[in-house]
């Protein structure tokens, strides 16, 4: 049968040749010097990204971004395999104060994320693709994940606990005290297939904007110039009325003991945390000094074997630098190839997240125009990387998938 060159098939022709013209243009800039270099990449044109001027759109109505997306940086070729070239990053939502602690429900195909400052919970439908507010007040929720059986669990800085949403719509508390002392405020928290919950408790929910700073005579109010009862009068409720412990990370056991696993001695001011997809490694993010504390961390990555209950073999993991510029972890999570995908914040053109192998090399980077507190692996496939930073929720698709339930 004789084919017909239609006008479609001359347009398409004409693109490729376009495209193939416009690729020996590029190469051919590559061989230029200086001046002309910079003369013909200007011709041809620079894609709009975090750090042009002017610089990238976003939200509903920007403009498409080009395929590969600039703000993707691929520092290592094996990072491409978790690439797919032809997406852009998205932001869904904006209008947070402080966006953190995402998790994927895969049950009911829906993120949850905090708003740390904002004092809500809210919810990005799958479905719709829209956001709601899902739990408001949220006694100042900070992280947040499910466990194995699809529970949510929750770190709460207002009441200095950890919590557990259960199936029927109540709610368990797992952990507010140790050893008659009441929590300073749990921050991040990671379920272990054995049942058990693991969660770090720096102070920075101890304050007037994330939570309740201590009652006078405390650590974080010790002069008594603050007044944590106003807009929180049943601050008093709880046990927590002044900071009682040191920084650390713990293990809540289904039995309900909950045990420390690393002191504030061996990591100060823990944030982030996470697990090795085999569970083997537990990996803890030391961040800096936090209200009423002595000394902070030293913002990098630790990680440790995992001993059963217990943990080992402390070392320095990552050190968080990029050309020299110090990016700040905060929160974290893992694929399932054992690679670290990690919230960073630092100046323009660093803020983001910072993708490490399991050996703790840096092989890729995503900029974003604001500074990202931690991300989520999502999607009925969770093959999507939601990224709270700062006031938004960013969203991109991966071709990896996390590790973690939640």
């Amino acid at each position: 049968m004789q084919q017909h060159t239609t006008p479609l098939s001359a347009d398409r022709r004409l693109s490729r040749r376009t495209l193939m013209q416009t690729t020996t243009a590029l190469a051919a800039t590559a061989l230029l010097p200086g001046a002309a270099s910079a003369q013909a990449a200007a011709a041809l044109g620079t894609p709009p990204s975090v750090i042009t001027n002017p610089p990238r759109q976003w939200g509903r109505f920007a403009p498409p971004e080009i395929y590969p997306d600039p703000d993707i940086i691929v520092i290592d070729p094996s990072f491409k395999q978790s690439l797919l070239g032809i997406t852009a990053i998205h932001r869904v939502w904006t209008g947070a104060k402080w966006a953190e602690g995402p998790a994927w429900s895969s049950e009911g195909q829906y993120l949850v994320f905090s708003d740390v400052q904002g004092n809500v919970q809210y919810r990005y439908a799958w479905e719709t693709g829209m956001v709601s507010k899902f739990r408001s007040p949220s006694n100042n929720s900070n992280g947040n994940s499910f466990d194995f059986q699809g529970r949510q669990l929750s770190t709460e800085d207002f009441f200095r606990r950890v919590v557990r949403w259960e199936h029927d719509g109540s709610m368990s508390v797992i952990a507010d005290g140790f050893g008659g002392k009441a929590l300073n405020s749990p921050n991040d928290l990671v379920p272990h297939p054995d049942g058990s919950i693991w969660f770090t408790d720096p102070p920075y929910g101890d304050t007037l904007s994330e939570g309740h700073p201590d009652f006078p005579g405390g650590a974080t109010n010790p002069n008594g110039t603050l007044n944590p009862l106003l807009g929180a009068e049943n601050a008093e409720a709880i046990g927590g009325l002044r900071r009682e412990l040191t920084n650390a990370v713990y293990r809540w056991d289904p039995s309900g003991h909950l045990d420390v696993v690393i002191t504030e001695d061996q990591l100060p001011d823990p944030n982030g945390i996470c697990f090795s997809p085999d569970y083997k490694t537990l990996y803890v993010i030391s961040t800096g000094r936090g209200p009423g504390d002595s000394r902070g961390g030293d913002g990098t990555i630790y990680a440790f074997d995992v001993q059963g209950s217990r943990v080992a073999n402390q070392r320095h993991f990552i050190d968080m630098m990029v050309d020299g510029v110090h990016c700040g972890p905060d929160g974290m999570r893992a694929d399932t190839a054992g690679n670290l995908w990690c919230g960073a914040a630092g100046p323009l053109g660093y803020a983001g997240v910072l993708v490490y192998n399991s050996l703790g090399k840096l092989i890729g980077r995503i900029r974003l125009p604001e500074i990202c507190a931690n991300l989520a692996f999502g999607g009925p496939k969770r093959n999507h990387l939601f990224m709270t930073a700062s006031q938004s929720l960013y969203m991109l698709q991966v071709q990896a998938q996390g590790a973690a339930p939640g």
